[in-house]
C-alpha cells in the first residue's frame, strides 16, 4: 500500500494538472466564442452565393458543359485521380477530433492511383509523416487562424490543378459541429461540381429563397461561371476551416471536461485514502507508544522485585516507596 507520502504528491501533482485542463478548458471557450462569431457573419454572403449559384446551374442551356462541371468518365485504363484535402488542428488533447479525420483520410487515399494530399494542421502533417504518406501540399498556421486569405490560397492552388488536368476529382475532409454535444467528420467533392445540397438550402430558406423566373446570362455562361465557381469553392473552403476550428475546440472543451470530472473523482479517492493511511499511522504510533509504556511499567516492577530480593538477602528491611 502507497505511503502517505507517495499519496500526498501525487494529489498535488493531480492538482497542478487541473490548473492546466481548466486553463485549456477556458482558452477553449473563449477561442470557441469567437469562431462562432465568424462563423455567423460569413454565413449570410455564403449562402445568398450558393443560392445564386444554384440559380445560375438551373438555367444553363441544356447539355451545357464547363470544366468544373464535367465529369471525367472512368474506364478500365483511366481512374481519375483524387486530390483531398484534410483538415485537422496543430495541437492534440482534443478526443478523438484528429483520429476520425486521419482515419477517413486513410480510407480514401489511394497510394497506387497517385492521389494527392493535401494537409491542414501539424497533427496531420506529422501523422502522415510518421506514417510514411507521402503530402504533396502542406498549408500551415491555417488551422489555428482560419482566414479567408488562407483559404483562397488552398482553393486557388486547387482549382489551377484542375484546370490543368492534373487532379480529377476534389475533397474535402473535415469536422462539422453539429451542435455542443456532437461533432461529425465529412468528406464533401469540391471539383467537379455535379450537385448542390438541397437540404442547406430549405434550412436557410429565409436566406437562400429559391427564384424561378427566367434570367440572362451575360456576357455568356463560361464567363459567369468562371467568375462564379472560384468564389464558391473559396467560401466552401473557409467555411470548412471555421467549422473545423469550432468543432476542435468544442471537442477540446469536452475533453478537458472530462479530464476536469475524472481528476476530481480521483482527487476524491485519493483524499479518502490519506486521512486512512493517516489514521491507521496515528493508531499505530498510539498502539506502539502504549505497548512502550506498558512494557516499561512492567520492566520497572521486574527491577523492584530484585532490589527487594537482594535486600532481603542482605538482611536489610524494604524500603517501601
Amino acid at each position: 500500500m502507497a505511503s502517505t507520502r507517495e499519496i500526498k504528491e501525487r494529489i498535488n501533482s493531480i492538482k497542478n494538472t487541473l490548473k492546466i485542463t481548466n486553463a485549456m478548458y477556458m482558452i477553449s471557450s473563449t477561442k470557441l466564442n469567437n469562431a462562432r462569431k465568424s462563423l455567423a457573419d460569413t454565413e449570410p454572403y455564403y449562402y445568398a452565393l450558393q443560392a445564386m449559384f444554384a440559380r445560375v446551374l438551373r438555367h444553363l442551356p441544356e447539355g451545357y458543359t464547363h470544366p468544373y462541371l464535367e465529369v471525367r468518365e472512368k474506364s478500365e485504363d483511366f481512374n481519375p485521380r483524387k486530390a483531398v484535402i484534410c483538415v485537422t488542428a496543430d495541437k492534440g488533447l482534443a478526443g478523438a477530433y484528429n483520429h476520425n479525420v486521419l482515419k477517413m483520410v486513410e480510407k480514401e487515399i489511394r497510394p497506387d492511383f497517385n492521389d494527392m494530399l493535401y494537409v491542414v494542421g501539424e497533427v496531420g502533417r506529422q501523422y502522415f509523416y510518421h506514417h510514411n504518406v507521402n503530402v504533396d501540399g502542406e498549408f500551415l498556421y491555417t488551422a489555428q487562424n482560419p482566414s479567408l486569405a488562407r483559404a483562397r490560397a488552398i482553393s486557388e492552388e486547387i482549382l489551377t490543378l484542375y484546370r490543368e488536368k492534373e487532379i480529377d476529382e476534389v475533397y474535402l475532409i473535415y469536422t462539422e459541429m453539429k451542435n455542443s454535444m456532437e461533432c461529425e467528420t465529412k468528406m464533401i467533392q469540391l471539383l467537379p461540381l455535379i450537385r448542390l445540397d438541397e437540404k442547406l438550402f430549405h434550412s436557410n430558406a429565409g436566406i437562400t429563397a429559391v427564384q424561378r423566373d427566367s434570367i440572362a446570362l451575360l456576357p455568356n455562361p463560361g464567363d459567369l461561371l468562371d467568375n462564379i465557381i472560384p468564389e464558391y469553392v473559396n467560401g466552401y473552403v473557409y467555411s470548412a476551416l471555421i467549422e473545423s476550428y469550432c468543432a476542435e475546440h468544442n471537442s477540446r472543451m469536452q475533453a478537458m471536461d472530462s479530464a476536469n470530472k475524472n481528476g476530481e473523482k480521483l482527487l476524491a479517492e485519493l483524499s479518502i485514502r490519506y486521512n486512512r493511511e493517516r489514521q491507521a499511522q496515528i493508531t499505530q504510533e498510539i498502539t506502539e507508544i502504549a505497548a512502550g509504556a506498558k512494557a516499561r511499567a512492567q520492566q520497572l516492577e521486574i527491577q523492584r522485585k530484585r532490589m527487594r530480593k537482594q535486600m532481603a538477602e542482605n538482611g536489610l528491611s524494604a524500603v517501601t516507596e
